[in-house]
């Protein structure tokens, strides 16, 4: 019998507009960072840039550890020549270019709510992009947090998906074996973290493309969950 579900985040309880790989939108987005900070730079700044953000573009060179985004960042100001002491005001502002469109499921709140009270243990396991700090990566959940006992990040776990140990750490800090949950994704690093973890594996596919990850349900919307939990 399940016991509790773990949510991945983007593409699964929040909608994202812009790709997932994020590459392509590194410069607009350090554009925005000059044009709100009063920086100008060059050419060979905003290569830089680049540069050290593909280097740690987990899409373009994937890894299995997370990595802070003081680790990133402090690379990209030092070879831009910007104060370390305005790291978190760039890394707000970029980071909050890649949030300007972004928006919860229409089913997201009423599922949440309504696990929670059926009494379901609710957790989140998602990689964040750039070493997004958790109160970035977390706000954009805000209005169903209070429904989530257990929030993760991979800043929290210190691995990214597919390797086992978040799912690992939920089931030790939810006092269940991981066998009674499911971990509900969107990728196939989802449904292969949940199989490495021996979780239930849930695929949620809202478009018309054949998935086969190797999950053992596959749901549509959210709100298939409340039929039945138990799997």
């Amino acid at each position: 019998m399940i016991k509790a579900i773990v949510f991945d985040i983007g593409g699964t309880l929040v909608e994202y507009k812009i790709p997932l790989n994020w590459s392509e939108l590194c410069s607009p987005a350090f554009e925005c960072v000059a044009d709100r900070c009063g920086y100008i730079f060059s050419e060979d700044d905003y290569n830089h840039a680049a540069r050290v953000l593909a280097r740690y573009n987990a899409r373009i060179n994937p890894r299995e550890y997370e990595v802070s985004s003081n680790q990133i960042f402090s690379e990209i100001m030092s070879g831009m020549g910007l104060p370390m002491e305005d790291i978190e005001k760039v890394k707000f502002h970029f980071y909050s270019y890649f949030r300007q469109d972004v928006h919860l499921y229409k089913e997201v709140k009423e599922t949440l709510k309504r696990l929670s009270d059926q009494g379901i243990l609710l957790g989140t396991l998602s990689d964040v992009a750039y070493g997004m700090d958790n109160v970035y990566a977390l706000e954009d959940i805000s209005e169903v947090i209070k429904y989530i006992d257990y929030p993760l990040t991979s800043n929290d776990v210190g691995y990214r998906k597919p390797r086992a140990e978040g799912l690992k750490l939920l089931s030790e800090k939810m006092h269940i074996p991981v066998e009674e949950m499911a971990f509900v994704g969107d990728e196939e690093k989802d449904v292969m973290c949940a199989v490495n973890a021996g979780a239930y594996p849930v695929l949620i596919n809202r478009g018309d493309s054949a998935k086969n990850y190797g999950q053992n349900k596959e749901i549509h919307s959210l709100d298939e969950l409340l039929i039945n939990h138990k799997f």
